[in-house]
């Protein structure tokens, strides 16, 4: 059985500000979950809180990451656990490739694991890096370039995708990963991660719009408003969305039957 992302309960603030106000939701590996909602609802602010960013402080609940408890823990030893978060703004790191970032990420994920490893052999390093390029149809001269140092959206976006595609997590959070990007770009990176989806990779899809979806398909859509998660469904509950906007969920809220 592959390891689950269990948020239970979830209540953080920002700067004494409560954002999210009890958030339930359970992604395992092999699945694919969409987290929609209006601006200000709370979405980016969960992907931070999962992934340890210190400005979000969680004042009550767990999340549960292959059954430990990682509230407590710093950003890298998430990472380390299989955790990982593409930006919705990645920095720029001029004078520092592509390739190298990934090899030194690789190196510091297996020195934690063993303290006497020397780091991945430069060929072996190679031969992973252009087979994941190939897998995702990137130009090996990709590799490079300085890591998001004039980038394009488009590229920015291509090199996260590189990142998992290096890392190998076990759940992914997206955050807003279409933002920005035209329709051309979004297909290249929407078709990136179907490449890398399979059982040992779970996703959670952070969007505004339906049209990242119509590339990744997701299994299962959420709607947060208001620092809650408020209706979840299958597939057709984005499209439902897309159509009738938030009006009918703010109805059903006031009504109670939420």
């Amino acid at each position: 059985m592959g390891a689950a992302l269990e948020i239970r309960n979830l209540h953080v603030s920002v700067e004494g500000q409560p954002i999210l106000k009890g958030v339930n939701l359970v992604v395992k590996q092999g699945e694919i979950h969409a987290l929609m909602g209006p601006n200000g609802s709370g979405k980016s602010t969960l992907a931070n809180t999962l992934m340890g960013h210190p400005a979000y402080e969680v004042t009550a609940g767990q999340i549960i990451f292959d059954g430990v408890d990682i509230v407590e823990l710093e950003t890298d030893e998430r990472s380390r656990l299989g955790l990982f978060l593409a930006f919705q703004y990645p920095v720029a790191v001029p004078g520092v490739t592509v390739a190298n970032f990934l090899r030194n990420a690789i190196n510091a994920r297996r020195k934690a694991q063993n303290p006497e490893d020397k780091g991945i052999p430069i060929p072996e390093f190679r031969k992973l890096l252009l087979q994941k390029m190939e897998l995702l149809q990137m130009d090996p001269g990709f590799g490079g370039r300085y890591l998001n140092d004039g980038f394009s959206g488009g590229e920015k976006k291509r090199a996260e995708i590189l990142q998992m595609a290096m890392l190998e997590p076990r759940i992914a959070i997206m955050d807003e990963t279409d933002s920005g990007l035209d329709i051309d770009a979004l297909r290249v990176v929407a078709e990136g991660v179907n490449r890398l989806r399979g059982p040992n990779l779970g996703v959670l899809v952070i969007t505004h719009y339906q049209r990242i979806l119509n590339y990744i398909k997701p299994e299962f859509v959420h709607i947060m408003m208001d620092g809650q998660i408020v209706e979840s469904g299958g597939p057709d509950l984005a499209l439902h969305l897309e159509e009738h906007g938030y009006v009918w969920l703010r109805e059903k809220q006031a009504n109670g039957d939420a």
